[in-house]
């Protein structure tokens, strides 16, 4: 550990749009954020070609252009945007208590308050040809990029009511859907699944999984496997959709924030506060509903006003002692 501990009046974990608009709105409160930006610096959108549906972009923008954007805008603010990975946290129980963090497993530095805003990294199916076709028609976002396929065929792979709700949103500007259940049956609600199977252009097929994506640049057909009688079978696509679940990066928080089974960190009624006084979380990292940009920045937004109002108490309170 450095011998010398740096004290952060607010410290912000993250760096996609959750953390980027806890940062604009922590700068012009004068809290002077100091920001980490994990190992994907700007955070998920850095994967995404085209962002048509956050506001203020009529003609669309590209995700790496858009996160570059926000980090201009969150430093012209006075944000310190650092590289580096946070790896282990010790968090006070007490209001008002300093909480400590560790950074890239040698520093380590004191917040009054913290922010995280770590998101969620979607689970893919691992294939070689999937990864390499990633941003190129094949997506874990049909309400995202579902718009670039308009009256084209597509396919989506999960049984769940994440993946069901996807279909059936696709099955609206698509022209055919082909929905993979790797076994007999899905795992949706029957009322999911009775919207899927009531669709006319959705087509499910059990038991089946993806053996390889075809295309070179982009996403040209699926190669299909049944795993009961090892058939194969190919049909032409332009975009593939994973719907198999996200994963929220909260591990090193286990065991000091509440978070629910799958590890989706738990806040408090409307707000971004977590259990532990002055530790607040915004964007991906708490929400398994909407998971979108807009989404993000909105908690981001309550998270920085979060914060400032803690520190407003805690001061307040300190001269009330005093």
């Amino acid at each position: 550990m450095s011998n010398t501990i740096e004290r952060i009046k607010c410290l912000i974990i993250g760096s996609g749009p959750a953390g980027y608009t806890a940062a604009i709105y922590a700068s012009r409160a004068d809290l002077k954020p100091v920001m980490y930006t994990g190992m994907e610096p700007g955070g998920q959108l850095t994967t995404t070609t085209e962002v048509d549906n956050f506001p203020g972009y009529p003609e669309g923008i590209d995700g790496p252009t858009m996160m570059v954007q926000l980090q201009q805008q969150a430093e012209r603010f006075g944000t310190e945007v650092r590289i580096g990975m946070v790896t282990a946290v010790d968090f006070n129980k007490t209001a008002g208590g300093i909480h400590k963090v560790t950074v890239d497993n040698t520093t380590e530095i004191e917040a009054e308050t913290v922010i995280i805003s770590t998101g969620a990294t979607a689970k893919y199916l691992g294939l070689p040809s999937e990864q390499k076709l990633r941003g190129g028609g094949v997506s874990a976002c049909a309400v995202c990029d579902g718009f670039f396929y308009k009256g084209q065929d597509v396919a989506i792979v999960g049984a769940g009511d994440t993946a069901a709700e996807e279909a059936t949103y696709l099955a609206n500007i698509c022209k055919n859907v082909t929905m993979l259940v790797r076994k007999d049956h899905m795992r949706a609600s029957k009322a999911m699944q009775h919207r899927v199977t009531n669709t006319s252009n959705i087509k499910v097929m059990y038991n089946t999984e993806v053996d390889e994506v075809l295309g070179e640049q982009v996403v040209e057909g699926l190669r299909m496997v049944n795993n009961q009688t090892g058939n194969k079978e190919e049909i032409e696509i332009t975009g593939l959709f994973i719907a198999i679940g996200h994963k929220p990066n909260t591990d090193i928080f286990k065991g000091q924030l509440d978070m629910d089974d799958t590890g989706y960190l738990i806040t408090e009624g409307k707000s971004t506060k977590t259990n532990i006084p002055g530790v607040f979380a915004s964007g991906d990292v708490q929400d398994k509903e909407y998971r979108q940009a807009v989404t993000a920045a909105g908690t981001g937004c309550m998270a920085a006003l979060d914060a400032e109002r803690y520190l407003a108490t805690i001061e307040t309170n300190e001269e009330v002692s005093a």
